[in-house]
């Protein structure tokens, strides 16, 4: 059962699913069409699941299922992470690579390999203020919250 992301209970379980380029319209509408569909019948055990989609600064497709309604078990968690992984192959990109680090600059998303984040605070180009995203967070109130946050207050403080 679709229900509009904003009308998610703050309860409800979410997951972030970054993807290693911007999303072009067209790849957004892509996603649109099958999440779109996708959840719509999504089922844990033939009941439906209330739950919900967004695409955020054209780089995370985020997921949420209130879990209060009916549980997602393993088996319909496994159906959503195939289409994640169906998205990933139809659009020729990477929803699971994690050595990618999300920053907020100027309104829009840049991308920097780890690897790259030390240099990146001995150059000063990141400080401790400079805005991440937790793609952990595990419910819709955290995400409302928590998902952007500043680098001192995620597991890039060890950096400053």
């Amino acid at each position: 059962m679709l229900i509009p992301f904003e009308e998610l209970a703050p309860h409800s379980r979410i997951w972030v699913y970054q993807a290693n380029r911007l999303l072009s319209a067209e790849d957004q509408q892509h996603i649109h069409d099958a999440a779109t569909q996708f959840l719509s019948g999504w089922q844990a055990h033939g009941k439906d699941l209330r739950s919900s989609f967004s695409i955020a600064y054209d780089q995370f497709l985020i997921i949420g299922v209130d879990e209060q309604y009916n549980m997602a078990t393993g088996c319909s968690i496994d159906a959503c992470v195939h289409l994640i992984k169906n998205l990933e192959q139809s659009l020729g990109l990477n929803f699971f690579d994690r050595m990618q680090i999300p920053f907020l600059q100027e309104g829009k998303v840049s991308l920097l390999p780890m690897q790259q984040i030390p240099a990146q605070v001995e150059a000063g180009t990141l400080n401790p203020d400079s805005l991440t995203f937790n793609n952990l967070v595990k419910n819709k109130a955290e995400f409302d919250s928590n998902w952007k946050v500043a680098a001192k207050d995620s597991w890039l403080s060890r950096y400053f």
